[in-house]
C-alpha cells in the first residue's frame, strides 16, 4: 500500500485546516470568526465536516483512511450510530463505513456539563473497487468532528479540482447541516449540489444559523458562484432576537454578502415547516418526558400570545423575509425568495413527519433536494445556468 500524505491539495469543502495532535482537522468557518464567539455550541458544530470531501484520482483497488473521530453521546440516551464515510466513485456511491474507536464526548443534558474521553485512530477500508483511472471522493461525516491521519490505497493517487463546476456555498440550521440525513452524500445540499452540478460549500451550522455577522463576513469574502442562506428556525427555538431587531439583521447580513458579491445569485430560503414552531415562539427544548424514555424530541415552550410583542415564529419569519427580499429585489435583480414550504409543508409533515418533531429524515432529505433542485437550478429558478 502507497501511503500519501493528507494535505490541503486533496481536501475540499472547509474554509481551512488545522493541524493537531492526532492530523488534519477541518474547519468551516475561518479561525478569526471562530474567535468571535464563545458559543460551545458554534465550535462544535463548525468542526463537524459537514460536506468536506477528500478527493482525488487513482486507479486503486482498494483504499484505506485512518481518522480520529469525536462523537458526542447524551447521558441516558442510547449512543448515535457513528458517522459514516461515503466512498463516491465518479459521482457514484461505492461504498460506505464508519471508523471505530475515537474520543468521546458525554453531556448531560440537564446540566450541559460535558466530559470528554479520549480514544485511538481507526480505519475504513474499501477493497474490490475497479481498476481503472476514476475519480474518487470520500465524504467525511457530517455530525463528528474528524481529525485525518494517513491515506493508503495500492497504486498512487493525484489530487483533483472542481474543475469548471460553479460553487455553490450555502448556510442554513442543523437541517442543512445534515441532521437525520442517512449520510454525508444525502444530506439535502449534498444531493441537491449533485443534482444541479454544482461544487457544494456547506456552511450548514447545527443550531447556529443566527444571523452572525462573523458568518456574513465569511460568506462574502469567499469565492463563490451561487449563494443561498436559509433563515429562520434557530432564531426562533434559541428565542434569540424580537421582529426589531430581526428585520434589520437580515439587512445587514444580506448587504455584508452584497459587499463582496454585488452581482452572484443569491437565494434567501425560509423555513420549512415544523408544527411546533409554526405559531409557538421559542426557546426550544428538550422534551423531558420523552428523554425519561430514552428518545429525543422537542418542545416549544414559548406563549403565542407574545407574537404581538415581537416574538418570532416560523409564520411570522417567511412573511417578513417575503417583504423583505421583494423591497430589495427592486434594486437588486438577482437577490431571490424561495418559500421553505415549497420544500417540506404542511402535506409532507403528513406524510413523513419529523421524528423528533424538529428534524426531517432521510425521506424528506432526499424529497427536499429534488425539490430544491427543481425550483432553484432548474428552467428559471434562482440559479438556473441561463438564468
Amino acid at each position: 500500500m502507497i501511503n500519501t500524505p493528507i494535505t490541503a491539495e486533496f481536501l475540499r469543502g472547509a474554509a481551512e485546516w488545522e493541524r493537531t495532535a492526532h492530523g488534519l482537522r477541518p474547519h468551516r468557518l475561518p479561525g478569526w470568526a471562530r474567535a468571535q464567539s464563545p458559543d460551545p455550541q458554534l465550535h462544535l458544530v463548525e468542526a463537524q465536516a459537514s460536506g468536506v470531501r477528500i478527493c482525488f484520482r487513482t486507479a486503486a483497488t482498494a483504499i484505506e483512511l485512518d481518522a480520529v473521530a469525536t462523537r458526542r453521546v447524551y447521558t441516558g440516551l442510547p449512543a448515535q450510530p457513528p458517522g459514516r464515510y461515503d466512498l463516491l466513485v465518479d459521482g457514484s456511491l461505492a461504498g460506505q463505513s464508519s471508523v471505530p474507536g475515537g474520543n468521546v464526548v458525554t453531556i448531560d443534558v440537564s446540566t450541559g456539563k460535558a466530559e470528554h474521553q479520549i480514544g485511538p485512530a481507526g480505519t475504513v477500508s474499501y477493497t474490490g473497487l475497479p481498476g481503472t483511472e476514476k475519480n474518487v471522493e470520500i465524504w467525511l461525516p457530517y455530525n463528528e468532528i474528524t481529525d485525518l491521519v494517513a491515506l493508503r490505497t495500492d497504486a498512487p493517487v493525484t489530487p483533483v479540482t472542481a474543475a469548471d463546476r460553479p460553487v455553490w456555498l450555502h448556510h442554513g440550521s442543523s437541517i442543512s447541516h445534515g441532521s437525520n440525513a442517512a449520510s454525508p452524500s444525502t444530506t439535502w445540499p449534498a444531493l441537491a449540489a449533485a443534482q444541479g452540478g454544482v461544487e457544494l460549500l456547506n456552511l450548514g451550522l447545527g443550531g447556529s444559523a443566527l444571523l452572525d455577522p462573523f458568518t456574513a463576513r465569511t460568506m462574502r469574502d469567499t469565492a463563490a458562484d451561487l449563494i443561498s442562506v436559509k433563515i429562520g428556525i434557530n432564531l426562533v427555538n434559541t428565542d434569540l432576537m424580537r421582529m426589531r431587531a430581526f428585520t434589520p439583521a437580515v439587512h445587514g447580513f444580506l448587504d455584508t454578502i452584497r459587499d463582496g458579491h454585488p452581482a452572484t445569485p443569491l437565494l434567501v430560503v425560509s423555513p420549512i415547516y415544523c408544527p411546533i414552531h409554526e405559531d409557538t415562539p421559542g426557546p426550544g427544548a428538550f422534551d423531558l418526558e420523552a428523554l425519561r424514555e430514552g428518545q429525543v424530541t422537542f418542545v416549544a415552550t414559548g406563549d403565542p400570545a407574545d407574537r404581538a410583542a415581537g416574538k418570532l415564529t416560523l409564520r411570522t419569519i417567511r412573511a417578513e423575509l417575503a417583504r423583505i427580499v421583494a423591497e430589495r429585489a427592486v434594486r437588486d435583480p438577482h437577490l431571490h425568495y424561495l418559500d421553505g414550504l415549497e420544500l417540506y409543508g404542511e402535506a409532507d409533515f403528513a406524510e413523513l413527519p419529523l421524528p423528533d418533531r424538529l428534524h426531517p429524515d432521510a425521506a424528506a432529505h432526499r424529497r427536499m433536494a429534488k425539490r430544491f433542485g427543481r425550483l432553484a437550478f432548474a428552467n428559471t429558478g434562482a440559479f438556473a445556468r441561463n438564468g
